[in-house]
């Protein structure tokens, strides 16, 4: 089960994730996440991951997608509070060799232009 979160703050969208991101739950969060960017005109995303227990490859490819769309529009997505076993897959993957990583939500908001 996964749990998602969504708040908007300007043309940042701060995305929560709690639980596990599987292929079961990756096509709803896709659809979620796509609604919550269009209706808001977003141009930044802040994913925190700090209690996010499981990911797999179809998550990775959920971020992924959001990642080179919000590139598209010279946006920048910013990944913080990962959790030990989350990081460890984004490591593995690359993901942080194109994605900015933050200790918590502050220091992302932080980079973003937002004190």
């Amino acid at each position: 089960m996964l749990e998602k979160k969504f708040l908007v703050h300007g043309d940042i969208l701060l995305v929560r994730l709690k639980g596990e991101l599987d292929h079961h739950e990756a096509n709803e969060l896709r659809r979620m996440w796509q609604n919550e960017m269009e209706r808001n005109r977003i141009r930044h995303i802040i994913l925190n991951l700090e209690q996010l227990t499981f990911m797999d490859s179809s998550g990775l490819g959920v971020i992924l997608g959001r990642y080179k769309q919000i590139r598209q529009i010279e946006g920048e997505m910013v990944i913080c509070s990962i959790s030990p076993i989350v990081n460890r897959l984004f490591e593995m993957s690359g993901m942080f060799k194109i994605m900015r990583r933050a200790q918590g939500e502050e220091e992302a908001f932080s980079y973003l232009g937002v004190a």
